[in-house]
């Protein structure tokens, strides 16, 4: 199992992650505003079951990867610090827009179905799992493959909470973004500064595969 201050700390960054903008939360607000909330969560649904296969994918990727080939851990690990630099770099200086698109109304089906495409299809999706996730892992604290589905379960679940307020508030939050940039500015911001500081703390960090 993984320690309770990876799990805090992960869950804080996750968090921070969901609510920068990209495709889930642009279709989820857009969703939202243009049939109503409960469209939005039919169609955080399918998000989140898109979310968990990439999770169970994930967690027996790498748990049978750092098993076979111990020094792929240190090599996933600093990959993905290198790629968080880049998505801290992107942040600062990459486009902040959330405004809503106006959306045809769909079956709760055809909501699902296309909220869990928009994952599959989402490249944060991929980020989170495949260069955030192992920077939290230690293969000190147990098993891999436990530490990755916890760590995993743990994101989907902020996610979802993060997803949730902002279909609750999707017109405050358009709103509130859109007035006031230098709040979107901030956001970024601080996104980039943890990004980084993870990236760079766990590249220098001395640690391999026991």
């Amino acid at each position: 199992m993984p320690e309770i201050s990876a799990v805090l700390s992960f869950a804080a960054v996750a968090f921070l992650m969901a609510l920068s903008p990209g495709p889930n939360l642009i279709y989820l607000t857009s969703r939202s505003i243009c049939q109503g909330r409960a469209a939005g969560f039919a169609s955080l649904g399918g998000v989140c079951t898109g979310m968990f296969c990439y999770m169970l994918a994930m967690a027996a990727g790498l748990s049978v990867l750092f098993k076979a080939v111990p020094l792929a851990y240190d090599i996933v690990r600093w990959c993905g610090a290198a790629y968080l630099l880049w998505l801290a770099f992107k942040a600062v200086t990459g486009s902040s827009s959330l405004s809503p698109t106006a959306l045809p109304a769909e079956s709760k089906a055809q909501l699902y179905r296309r909220g869990l495409l928009t994952c599959l299809l989402n490249p944060k999706i991929v980020v989170t799992y495949g260069a955030l996730l192992p920077q939290f892992m230690d293969p000190g604290a147990g098993h891999l493959l436990s530490q990755t589905v916890v760590l995993g379960l743990v994101q989907i679940v902020v996610a979802a909470c993060a997803h949730s307020l902002v279909i609750l508030f999707s017109s405050m939050v358009v709103s509130t973004l859109c007035k006031y940039r230098a709040f979107a500015r901030a956001q970024r911001y601080l996104l980039a500064s943890v990004l980084a500081a993870i990236a760079l703390r766990l590249a220098l960090a001395r640690r391999g595969v026991a």
